[in-house]
């Protein structure tokens, strides 16, 4: 949504498709009158699903598309062969997590569908190292790392106060919260473990996990209710009123102003939004070493760095935080800069920018629709 949002629209038209037309960015979409497509599809192998790749192959033909560019597992799954049936000038397949994610199966798949996109797009240099040891060409991949509105990240008091009362924090409550989907990639159940080690020390401290998301399903015919077990878990710990699950939020800049440590138990990650969005808040940022975690957060300098799966080195970081408030201001004001200078959004889309043009120079080469080569307004479809 960033990257349509700052894309310069005297060089680019864009569509939108996605596979439910709903949720929290659609009325972004039109505000600005950009076309939103859903192609429906409830699982990959069943016949309804072709149906609606070939949907999507007549789509990018009709509109004379000339950059399909599709987002993860899924939305590369779908839409990159239907973009290269259709004989697309330039298909660019983003992979933003580490594969440790997915089933073995799934990163078969995926690597043989990346296979016929002209990029593979990345945001972190350990995804590209981990995509070449598993496989994929290594000219195909660029790394543009995540981009960051830092000046978007200023909450208000007045939205502050207001979450603060929602869950019944006391004015003078510090808070210490994980900010991501509910997932069991994102470790949540660590946090939990490490929360039940600190209230000793920190009676007074608060644990908030702001993120939608319930359902998780590793493989199982019925997937399991990942908020009710993190529900039950912090029952069993003793955390009761001490911790609360907020569900999805559109009001993230006002939580983040609430925060005094912003934590990420991830097992696995790029480089994650929630942890940059934190830094520019100005939030000092415990996570775990992972994936491209290291790119953003240097251990100590504008973070801290824990091992992942381990709740007790997770509980000493924070409470080293929570006692030591000079620390927590450098780091949170070094984090501020780190995204300032490193993941500012403005260049971070224009990189894309560029990265479109030099595609679109050697794709024509070989496009379906020839007479459009010289014209300036190019398309661009993305899927989620």
């Amino acid at each position: 949504m960033n990257l349509v949002d700052r894309l310069d629209l005297s060089k680019f038209a864009v569509h939108f498709a996605c596979f439910t037309r709903a949720g929290r960015f659609l009325p972004f979409l039109e505000a600005r009158s950009i076309p939103v497509t859903p192609y429906t599809i409830k699982r990959f192998y069943e016949p309804h699903a072709l149906k609606e790749q070939w949907r999507l192959a007549n789509d990018i033909r009709r509109h004379r598309i000339d950059i399909v560019h599709s987002y993860n597992f899924y939305g590369n799954f779908f839409a990159v062969p239907a973009a290269r049936f259709a004989r697309a000038p330039v298909v660019v397949a983003s992979i933003r997590s580490m594969s440790a994610m997915y089933t073995p199966l799934q990163r078969r798949a995926h690597r043989y569908v990346c296979r016929l996109a002209d990029c593979i797009l990345t945001n972190a240099d350990a995804i590209r190292q981990s995509l070449i040891a598993e496989g994929y060409e290594a000219e195909k991949i660029t790394v543009i790392p995540n981009g960051i509105d830092v000046a978007s990240f200023r909450g208000t008091a007045e939205g502050g106060q207001r979450f603060r009362r929602e869950f019944a924090f006391p004015a003078d409550a510090p808070i210490v919260a994980v900010v991501a989907r509910l997932g069991a990639v994102k470790g949540i159940e660590y946090f939990l473990e490490a929360a039940g080690g600190l209230v000793q020390r920190f009676p007074h401290a608060r644990f908030a996990i702001v993120g939608g998301g319930t359902f998780v399903n590793n493989g199982r015919s019925t997937p399991r209710d990942y908020r009710r077990e993190l529900e039950a878990m912090a029952q069993r710990l003793g955390l009761g009123e001490r911790v609360v699950f907020t569900g999805a939020r559109n009001d993230v800049a006002d939580v983040l102003s609430q925060v005094v440590v912003s934590v990420l138990p991830s097992l696995s990650e790029g480089v994650p939004n929630t942890v940059l969005e934190s830094m520019a808040a100005g939030v000092p940022v415990v996570a775990t070493r992972v994936g491209g975690i290291p790119e953003a957060v240097e251990d100590g300098e504008s973070g801290l760095l824990v091992p992942a799966r381990d709740p007790a080195a997770l509980a000493r970081a924070i409470g080293r935080l929570l006692e030591d408030h000079d620390l927590a201001r450098r780091l949170g004001q070094a984090g501020r800069r780190r995204v300032a200078q490193h993941f500012n959004l403005e260049h971070s889309v224009r990189q894309t920018e560029a990265l479109y043009g030099r595609l679109l120079e050697r794709g024509y080469a070989t496009a379906r629709w020839p007479s459009r080569r010289r014209r300036e307004r190019v398309s661009r479809e993305v899927t989620p």
